[in-house]
């Protein structure tokens, strides 16, 4: 089959590898129709490279057709049509039971101290092939494939309910948005343009939403949010406490993540690591790594005294530095953490279902290109040139 695969620090490529097969009884493989670049895809595309091996395969956005079904699959068969969430949990452990699937101890790669497997994202989350691809094979198929309605919709309609969409849900469940309150969203590529979206549904009267690209700007304004161009504003924290009545708003989400603009100390390290031997790599990496800290900073002065801050962009550092004092004395709570996929995928399908299209689940994907063109892909998708918002690869075009 063909499918993208990572070769080197911004440089991925579509090549035939083997087609995956069943290999366990509780297996699936799934013929992917629409499978989506995310912006985490774009930290291995530039930062974490030392955890991957020329020619794994990628992407963690999948959706398609079940070809196949192992012994204890469950209620799923061959011909459903299925979004893939990108966790990999068993449904039955202590951690899944209790809506924890990102923590799910029957995956949770345990040599590399860390949570449930992902696919397609790297040695630290189980190596396991990924969805940019013709094939997929999904491991705990009793549980982690959503079945979806065969209604002729196109897949864009239930494509996000394997990442973006669930992974924004949970950042506006964690911010805590009191009914008829207000929350920043930093950063408006997929997953805050749906924050944003989720938000407002969610009953937030002031939705503001701050990115630096004008496309991006326009979509969240399309969907109800007061947009800032951060460029355009020397004094964000001012222009916010301006809309917010001097306080500031009740909760600020980070969409962000590791890669912020406007802090180049770490981003010299993180480039500088990406390109050193994995033996000397790693360590550095896992035992001193920073990131790049300028939203979640942005996002600490922004936050009302009081307030939440909810981190739905990735973060990766060992030994980053906060300001403690000033996270003790606005008595800021935070939460954080990857989307537990399932426990959101059962209300998100009915919207996303819903022909009146609440979220906006079809005003999201800017570019949908055959999977042949992947490389041409991410590096648009990483410029955000063409108006570039959300990407869908398309294996059978």
């Amino acid at each position: 089959m063909r499918a993208v695969t990572w070769q080197g620090r911004e440089n991925v490529s579509v090549e035939t590898v083997p087609d995956p097969r069943i290999e366990e009884p509780s297996d699936a493989v799934v013929r992917v129709t629409s499978t989506a670049i995310c912006g985490s895809d774009l930290h291995l595309y530039g930062v974490l490279g030392v955890f991957l091996d020329a020619g794994d395969v990628i992407g963690h956005e999948a959706m398609g057709v079940v070809e196949e079904v192992g012994p204890e699959a469950g209620d799923l068969r061959v011909g459903d049509r299925v979004v893939v969430p990108f966790g990999i949990a068993c449904g039955r452990c202590w951690m899944c039971r209790r809506g924890l699937q990102s923590q799910c101890e029957t995956t949770q790669v345990t040599d590399q101290g860390s949570g449930a497997a992902l696919f397609g994202y790297t040695k630290l989350y189980g190596q396991v092939p990924g969805g940019q691809a013709e094939y997929l094979r999904v491991p705990q198929a009793h549980y982690g494939p959503v079945v979806v309605p065969d209604d002729g919709q196109p897949d864009e309609r239930y494509l996000y309910l394997s990442d973006v969409l669930p992974t924004a849900w949970q950042a506006v469940e964690y911010a805590q948005v009191p009914d008829g309150g207000s929350v920043v969203v930093l950063g408006l590529g997929p997953v805050g343009q749906m924050a944003v979206r989720a938000a407002a549904y969610r009953g937030a009267a002031l939705v503001i939403g701050v990115d630096l690209v004008p496309e991006r700007l326009a979509m969240a304004a399309r969907h109800g949010a007061t947009v800032l161009d951060s460029e355009r504003h020397d004094d964000l924290v001012g222009a916010v406490r301006d809309l917010t009545g001097g306080r500031g708003p009740d909760a600020v989400i980070d969409a962000v993540g590791m890669e912020a603009h406007g802090s180049p100390a770490a981003e010299a390290m993180q480039k500088a690591a990406s390109v050193l031997p994995d033996a000397v790599g790693k360590p550095l990496v896992k035992q001193a790594g920073t990131d790049r800290l300028a939203a979640l900073l942005t996002a600490i002065e922004l936050v009302r005294r009081g307030g939440v801050l909810s981190l739905a962009g990735v973060y990766g550092g060992a030994k980053d530095p906060l300001p403690m004092l000033r996270l003790f004395d606005k008595q800021v709570t935070i939460r954080q953490g990857q989307a537990n996929v399932r426990h959101w995928t059962d209300g998100l399908l009915r919207l996303a279902a819903d022909p009146a299209d609440p979220l906006g689940v079809l005003d999201l994907r800017t570019h949908r290109w055959p999977l042949e063109r992947a490389a041409e892909a991410y590096a648009m998708f990483q410029r955000k040139d063409d108006g570039c918002v959300k990407v869908v690869l398309d294996p059978a075009a």
